[in-house]
């Protein structure tokens, strides 16, 4: 698959207590929870996410801290501002236990908390995206994941992110229920999906090459076809009123385009050429979506200690 991060982040701080207590403040669902030393953190649906890693990462004697959380992008968005949050809580806690933990080793671990040990549907793509940062081609292997940098030149990148176009479409989406129903499509060997799969498969390698070619109009073009195989992927992943702002926004000079994550709702991305993107705009701010202003992040996931007597 082709990754780039953007200028959206999951922020953690942590700070040990004298009590043994774990108190965590979510900002995003204006949610605090104290835990006791003696709690099993049992899985509710209430900040699952956060017990999950504790769980797997904190041995029991070194419990107690504070823990502040907050994330640029709400979840539901298709930006994988849940799997950035968890990747952030990994790096927090390697941290605060010293654990000799690589990129890959983090991404990995927040790939095990939320698909195996919590059960949410969806890739691993997310994780390794924001542990890693920037412009990658990540290879997903039976046995193993290669994360692959690319060298794209500045003013490369710097057209593509001028072109490039982030709108909020105005609906949220359970990914769940998308991922699922790919997943069942995938098992049943349907032949529309084992193709859609393969072809999908191709583009990317296209899309990376027509990046490093510096043929970025090819690229915009690449997405639109990218987009066209994977709704055949669930007819949940795009509805009518995406595919009309969809449509209008190539109407309009977007040459392609896609809803980011799993579909559904979200976030709509577009390529633009410079002299459209603002016509492209005004159209689908007419008709209700949002206009991101983003930028390229070319970083992964950073951690720091701070000495507050200092």
């Amino acid at each position: 698959m082709l990754s780039t991060t953007i200028n959206r982040y999951a922020y953690g701080t942590l700070q040990p207590r004298s009590d043994g207590n774990i108190c965590v403040h979510s900002l995003d669902f204006g949610v605090s929870v104290t835990y006791d030393p003696k709690d099993k953190l049992a899985y509710d649906g209430k900040l699952d996410l956060v017990k999950a890693a504790i769980r797997k990462l904190v041995a029991a004697e070194r419990r107690g801290f504070d823990l502040l959380l907050h994330s640029d992008a709400p979840p539901g968005s298709g930006l994988g501002a849940s799997s950035a949050m968890m990747v952030a809580l990994v790096g927090l806690l390697k941290e605060y236990q010293h654990l000799p933990l690589t990129d890959y080793e983090i991404a990995d671990f927040a790939c095990v908390i939320e698909r195996e040990e919590l059960g949410i549907q969806g890739g691993l793509q997310d994780q390794y995206a924001a542990a890693f940062g920037g412009f990658n081609y990540i290879e997903f292997l039976s046995d193993h994941v290669v994360v692959n940098p690319l060298k794209v030149s500045h003013d490369v990148l710097n057209e593509l992110q001028y072109n490039l176009l982030l709108c909020y479409t105005g609906t949220m989406r359970l990914s769940g229920h998308i991922i699922q129903d790919q997943v069942d499509r995938y098992e049943r060997q349907e032949a529309q999906t084992m193709q859609a799969l393969r072809q999908l498969k191709v583009l990317t390698i296209e899309m990376k090459n027509a990046l490093l070619r510096r043929q970025l109009d090819n690229f915009g073009e690449l997405l639109h076809t990218e987009w066209q195989y994977k709704k055949t992927l669930s007819t949940r992943i795009s509805n009518p009123e995406l595919d009309e702002l969809y449509e209008t926004a190539r109407k309009y000079g977007a040459l392609g385009g896609k809803i980011t994550g799993a579909g559904g709702g979200g976030y709509m991305l577009l390529y633009c050429p410079a002299e459209r993107k603002h016509t492209v705009a005004a159209e689908l701010k007419e008709r209700g979506c949002t206009m991101i202003d983003v930028s390229m992040e070319p970083m992964g996931l950073q951690t720091w200690r701070m000495n507050k007597d200092a």
